[in-house]
């Protein structure tokens, strides 16, 4: 199964849960981390659930805040 995340190509043997995909591309904070599928957003209630199909394309986002003077 192949897929793209964060713009970078990966192959996978399965379906997986967008959890387990952010152990097995070793994504950084996972708890803090925004996923988008395919342009949509994940919500975190979400992980668990939602599979993770061949051709899809996958985002981690990482919102930082601050930058104020």
């Amino acid at each position: 199964m192949k897929l793209t995340v964060n713009g970078e190509p990966l192959e996978i043997e399965h379906p997986i849960t967008v959890k387990e995909l952010l152990v097995v591309a070793k994504a950084e904070q996972p708890e803090y981390v925004t996923v988008q599928l395919n342009g949509t957003f994940v919500d975190h209630s979400g992980f668990e659930t939602t599979t993770v199909q061949d051709g899809d394309v996958v985002e981690f986002l990482y919102f930082m805040g601050g930058g104020a003077r």
